[in-house]
């Protein structure tokens, strides 16, 4: 199921790492997935019952490519 955030929250929300960049929904291999993916550092960070976790300890790491 894919992320249903308003759109309005979404345009707040940022990354917790230093460069703060703007979140997207999904990730980039499952854009369905229920996570906010960094624009910056690529790091995943899941959405649990709508609230989106953006805390560093439980983003997802970027696999390496």
């Amino acid at each position: 199921m894919a992320v249903q955030l308003e759109a309005q929250l979404l345009e707040i929300l940022a990354c917790p790492c230093p460069e703060h960049a703007p979140l997207q929904v999904g990730t980039p291999d499952d854009p369905d997935a229920d996570f906010l993916t960094c624009t910056s550092c690529r790091r995943s960070f899941p959405v649990r019952d709508g609230i989106p976790v953006l805390l560093l300890d439980e983003a997802v790491e970027p696999s390496a490519e």
